[in-house]
């Protein structure tokens, strides 16, 4: 199958895509945002990995019509779940948050969360492609981001927030100007993940008290998150204020010591060498 057919986009306006991997039918399906600047395009998140984005963009003329006057496309990885990550080697310029560079570095698909069936695969990438033999391929990020980072991509910049809780690694992106927030799993409409490997409760509540104070200070208008739909800043703060609330209950944190007792005998199960 080739790029083409693998990944449909839809444009937002105003230098924005939207990009989606067709045949991965999974709750875990990722959103990928390319953004494009006057002397800097990115992209936020890579899905899977399993056909080339780049020649997806490159194909679809998403960066335009003279795509060399600018810097290389970077990548950047809201964190390093296997979904969002997968696509990343592809890339010369990869960026991600200092505390899960190792991960990336070394491969590690137990820190990557990898977990893939069959199932969620509508139609096979190759012949004779299988879930059990995917993992995330190592790459080495050129871009080491910290809490405060400026992305400057020329008419717009994105500033790193360090909001960990669902990874300890895990940012949002935020364009100050025009208010919108690249949240990535920290927050989306849904159910939000507190029981995966490095996942910690207790810094996902002071992550989710951020999120409030950026939408009682009026900074943000819009969340294209990780996963499902965008929404607005009324939404972002119902979320957010709903995990705080019922975070400290003690059904809350049983559940969640329960589901992270089960995640991680799995993931040690499916990813052997990488718990080691």
């Amino acid at each position: 199958m080739s790029a083409t057919d693998w990944y449909a986009h839809k444009s937002l306006g105003d230098g924005l895509f939207w990009i989606q991997e067709r045949f991965y039918q999974s709750e875990n399906r990722a959103n990928i945002w390319l953004l494009r600047g006057s002397h800097q395009d990115v992209v936020i998140d890579t899905g899977l990995g399993l056909r080339s984005l780049p020649d997806y963009i490159d194909a679809k003329g998403l960066l335009g019509k003279d795509p060399e006057r600018k810097n290389p496309l970077l990548a950047i990885a809201t964190h390093a779940h296997f979904d969002h990550s997968g696509g990343l080697h592809q890339f010369q310029q990869v960026g991600v948050h200092s505390a899960e560079v190792d991960a990336l570095a070394n491969g590690d698909n137990f820190e990557t969360v990898t977990w893939l069936s069959d199932r969620e695969i509508a139609e096979a990438p190759s012949p004779g492609w299988r879930a059990r033999h995917y993992k995330v391929k190592a790459v080495q990020p050129t871009h080491i981001l910290q809490e405060g980072d400026v992305i400057n991509l020329g008419d717009r910049q994105l500033t790193v927030l360090h909001m960990p809780g669902h990874s300890r690694g895990s940012i949002c992106l935020h364009d100050h100007d025009n208010k919108l927030l690249f949240s990535g799993d920290v927050v989306y409409d849904g159910a939000m993940i507190d029981w995966l490997p490095y996942s910690r409760v207790s810094d996902y509540i002071s992550s989710c008290e951020r999120l409030v104070g950026l939408v009682d200070s009026e900074q943000v208008d819009q969340v294209l998150p990780g996963h499902y739909n965008a929404f607005g800043a009324k939404r972002l703060h119902r979320l957010a204020s709903s995990y705080i609330s019922r975070a400290g209950t003690c059904s809350a944190k049983f559940s969640t010591l329960a589901w992270s007792s089960l995640a991680g005998l799995a993931l040690r199960a499916s990813n052997p060498r990488s718990a080691c």
